[in-house]
């Protein structure tokens, strides 16, 4: 497989890292440099791990995986969002209590946005392809997309307020539903 076929996959990838990394931005907790580069980075990280841990479960227990990680991925993302539309609708209320780049939060986060480079990563232990810089380019596209996301994500927070954590909370659920929609479709 070429450079460009996986580039492309890896920005397919990244879309819903992206799209979390946005949403996180519009609540103004990614102000920080270290809380930006510790969601970027472990998005990227998962993305690139799920990849590689795809491809090494090969097709051995791909028809177990593929049963629940659309559900898995749904629970998850409808979670952080309703939490996100409830804090947008309060203005007292934080969408999050604690650090999302941190603990819990970012493990499930990072793996919602990581499942289906899990499937990828199956995909593509059925081609000949070098999966350490298909990884590597998963993970890096993510990287750099999250980051996107986040600075994009703070500037709309800025401009709008509370309004966009509810714009950020709709978009995961939509992504949670897409995913659900497209694996039992």
């Amino acid at each position: 497989m070429d450079f460009i076929t996986t580039f492309l996959i890896a920005v397919g990838l990244a879309m819903d890292a992206f799209t979390v990394s946005l949403g996180i931005g519009t609540s103004q907790i990614g102000r920080s440099q270290g809380v930006k580069f510790r969601l970027a980075f472990h998005f990227g990280l998962f993305q690139g791990m799920m990849t590689l841990l795809g491809w090494l479960a090969g097709s051995t227990i791909a028809d177990l995986i593929s049963q629940f990680d659309h559900w898995v991925a749904f629970i998850l993302l409808m979670f952080v969002g309703i939490r996100m539309i409830r804090a947008g609708l309060n203005p007292e209320q934080k969408t999050y209590q604690d650090d999302p780049s941190r603990g819990s939060m970012l493990v499930i986060l990072s793996i919602a946005t990581s499942i289906d480079a899990l499937a990828v990563g199956l995909g593509l232990a059925m081609l000949a392809v070098n999966i350490y810089m298909a990884s590597l380019t998963i993970a890096l596209v993510t990287l750099g997309l999250s980051l996107v996301g986040l600075f994009i994500g703070y500037e709309l927070g800025v401009r709008f307020g509370k309004r966009m954590e509810i714009l950020g909370g709709l978009i995961l659920i939509i992504i949670g539903i897409r995913i659900l929609l497209t694996h039992l479709l």
